[in-house]
């Protein structure tokens, strides 16, 4: 039997390409002579670069400032077409933060814009930006002050960084930011579709923010798109379209600023790996995630997999970490989950179990 694995990673304890690995040894055990395509996915948050890298891609090491405002060593993906591949977050991260340290108000997506200068001075003219599991809700401002733009307050002092100040934003210009961004094509890849104005409820409180400060970040928001609509994009309004809600906003400020394009980011990544030539012959899917929830139906790995495979005429089956109450779990032929009450010391070997649990029920 041929068996596409294709896992998203597992929620800061394995990437897609370790995720992978930990199915195959699993699925080995129980049903030694399956063949096994490994096919390691995301949707543009946490594991992306793992997901797309490929043997004759080069990856860039460089510094750029951390979520909290140090400089960390990081790095973005250059492909062998010429594309630059950036993960968000690698660079503001919510587990770059301590759990006792997250605070979307003083949080930066600053980083992001060094790193989309180092991809631009590295040559790319096309370059992909993953915008999931940010530590951030600044609109993206930080980004684009990362960049070279100005954005300022009433008396024309600069705005700082973080979202505590954004509600205070009076203006917003391209600065010192260089203005060959016209001919640079800048693609975002959105895990979810909330629009700009339902980040800080929506993402605010995983990130560290309390009541007050998910009502502060609102304001903050709704000032920061007068400004940038106004100032940036001559009154061409992004913050509705799908996806400006992403990384906290981020994809907000970078199609505002740069007019970068948002497009989905599970189904930009199936394409960049070739899902569909893998599903071709294929008798199974295995796929899987961290955790499986309400969220997996918007655009997750788990859906664009089933929906894919569905055309294909593919069965899919899922190991995941936890499945929440409010899962949707249709169309999954069957589930094993790896651990129930939270990942242990080994999360491989607990995959690797959950797997050859599910590979022997199809004995």
């Amino acid at each position: 039997m041929k068996v596409v694995l294709a896992p998203d990673s597992f929620g800061g304890t394995l990437s897609p390409r370790e995720a992978v690995a930990a199915i195959a040894e699993g699925w080995r055990h129980a049903r030694p002579d399956d063949e096994l395509v490994p096919v390691p996915l995301a949707d543009g948050g946490e594991g992306l670069l793992d997901a797309v890298a490929g043997p004759a891609d080069t990856w860039l090491t460089t510094e750029a400032c951390g979520p909290l405002g140090h400089p960390r060593d990081t790095g973005l993906l250059l492909r062998a077409d010429g594309t630059a591949v950036i993960e968000s977050a690698l660079v503001c991260g919510l587990r770059l933060v301590e759990p006792a340290r997250r605070d979307p108000l003083g949080a930066t997506s600053y980083g992001v814009g060094e790193l989309l200068d180092a991809a631009r001075d590295a040559g790319a003219e096309r370059i992909v930006v993953g915008l999931g599991g940010s530590a951030t809700v600044d609109g993206g401002a930080g980004a684009l002050t990362g960049l070279g733009f100005r954005l300022t307050v009433a008396d024309g002092g600069g705005l700082k960084v973080g979202g505590r100040d954004l509600h205070r934003v009076a203006a917003a210009e391209r600065g010192w930011a260089r203005e060959d961004w016209h001919g640079i094509e800048v693609t975002l890849l959105a895990d979810v579709s909330t629009v700009l104005a339902d980040a800080p409820r929506r993402f605010g409180p995983q990130k560290g923010a309390t009541p007050e400060a998910v009502e502060l970040l609102e304001r903050g928001l709704a000032a920061w798109a007068d400004v940038a609509e106004r100032d940036l994009a001559d009154g061409t309004v992004h913050r509705q379209l799908p996806g400006t809600g992403a990384a906290g906003g981020l994809g907000f400020g970078l199609a505002t600023g740069l007019g970068a394009r948002i497009v989905p980011g599970a189904a930009a990544v199936a394409d960049l790996v070739d899902l569909d030539g893998a599903l071709a012959g294929a008798d199974l899917v295995v796929t899987g995630e961290g955790r499986l929830d309400a969220t997996t139906a918007e655009g997750k790995v788990i859906t664009e997999v089933l929906a894919r495979a569905s055309a294909a005429g593919v069965a899919v089956v899922a190991v995941v970490g936890q499945t929440a109450p409010d899962a949707d779990v249709a169309g999954l032929r069957d589930l094993e989950a790896s651990a129930p009450a939270g990942p242990g010391e080994d999360p491989a070997d607990e995959v690797a179990s959950a797997a050859a649990r599910l590979a022997a029920r199809l004995a």
